[in-house]
């Protein structure tokens, strides 16, 4: 079972009326466009939810697909089995059928490319031709290399996507995913891999083949502390865009999806991420290593354990309104033995006034072996006892 436990109510600062995640009825108050479907605003910093407009409903990524391929190089490069001084000669198949095609390099049969030139076309020209050629370089084949990304997705919890190509081109539906799944994927690209999220992620544009092509991030270079992430259009999925920025110490991370137009994608990015920073304060709760409260042990040479925080706590609280955030303590339990001191055994859930709840890992503040004879009958007596 889940043991949930209030613990306090924590006072913020302000009065007055203030943004919140949840639709309001009327439609200049949002700063996301009425005829965008899809929205999502997350501060990474807390893993807190400030907008939220159909995150979990399933939609065509296009070339936002690309944001997965990036990450499945990354991972690679990033365990040794990939590295970006590798050349790779461009095949026949791939310039025939998709150098030109779409957003592209113009790969040509016999191109010479490093790993590290093809992750630069698809960051930051959308190369359709050069996610083809890298998936097939890095995985032996483009079949090897979607079934990496989608071993990925999985292993990322990234529940409601599936990938059918390394580019977001037209699949007939296989490709799909939701503004949750990619918050997520823009968490670990910024946390796993901050020196390769910084090298290839954000630049204005490229030159490759006497060409140069500029980047059409709607945000990098024009909101303050933004760096990317990936654009995505196609008929059928409308204009999409998965951005990040980081300012003040803070990160944020925003999904636009399904838009009718760049020019609606694009304003809306923008006033859906300055509004995160501009609405919302951060506010430390709990410093590091903060006592929570105990949880119940199962089977242990004690009966329970103390819980702290493994990192300090942070809530983004509305500015211009009297807020509190409700912190409960949630474990699935009694927690069964052995557990090591610094294991993540339970959460603490943080409630805020017109927000999503969001959780913060807890850990165990002791070892807990498991209980000899005298111990199982000690907590036998102390269970009937309770």
């Amino acid at each position: 079972m889940t043991i949930v436990a209030c613990l306090a109510v924590l006072a913020s600062v302000g009065s007055a009326a203030a943004p919140s995640p949840v639709e309001s009825d009327a439609a200049d108050s949002s700063p996301v466009d009425p005829e965008i479907p899809v929205a999502l605003l997350v501060d990474l910093s807390t893993g807190q939810t400030l907008f939220a407009r159909e995150p979990d409903r399933r939609f065509v990524p296009a070339s936002v697909t690309k944001v997965m391929s990036v990450y499945t190089a990354f991972d690679l490069i990033d365990r040794g089995k990939l590295s970006l001084d590798r050349v790779v000669t461009i095949d026949k198949e791939v310039a025939d059928e998709w150098g030109g095609e779409g957003s592209t390099l113009f790969l040509k049969e016999g191109d010479q490319l490093t790993v590290g030139e093809l992750l630069l076309g698809v960051t930051t020209v959308s190369a359709n031709d050069g996610a083809v050629a890298l998936a097939k370089a890095a995985a032996g084949s483009v079949d090897n290399w979607i079934a990496l990304m989608n071993q990925n997705a999985a292993r990322l919890g990234m529940h409601d996507s599936h990938f059918g190509l390394p580019n977001g081109y037209m699949d007939e539906g296989r490709t799909y995913t939701s503004a949750r799944d990619l918050i997520r994927l823009a968490e670990v690209l910024t946390t796993r891999f901050p020196g390769l999220y910084k090298r290839f992620i954000g630049h204005h544009g490229m030159r490759y083949h006497g060409i140069t092509q500029n980047n059409h991030d709607p945000i990098t270079g024009i909101v303050p502390g933004a760096d990317g992430i990936k654009t995505g259009y196609t008929e059928q999925a409308g204009y999409n865009f998965l951005g990040s920025a980081e300012r003040g110490g803070r990160r944020l991370a925003m999904v636009i999806a399904g838009a009718p137009s760049p020019a609606i994608r694009n304003k809306s990015s923008r006033q859906l991420i300055e509004w995160g920073f501009e609405h919302f304060a951060s506010r430390e709760l709990l410093p590091k290593g903060t006592l929570v409260g105990e949880a119940m042990v199962q089977d242990g040479s004690a009966t329970s354990v103390t819980l702290f925080t493994e990192a300090p706590v942070f809530a983004n609280l509305p500015l211009g309104q009297d807020a509190g955030a409700q912190l409960r303590l949630r474990y699935r339990g009694p927690i069964e033995a052995p557990i090591r001191q610094g294991d993540e055994v339970a959460t603490l859930r943080i409630a805020i006034a017109g927000q999503e709840p969001h959780d913060v890992p807890l850990i165990a503040g002791a070892n807990v072996g498991k209980a000899n004879a005298w111990q199982r009958l000690r907590n036998g007596v102390a269970s009937l006892l309770r």
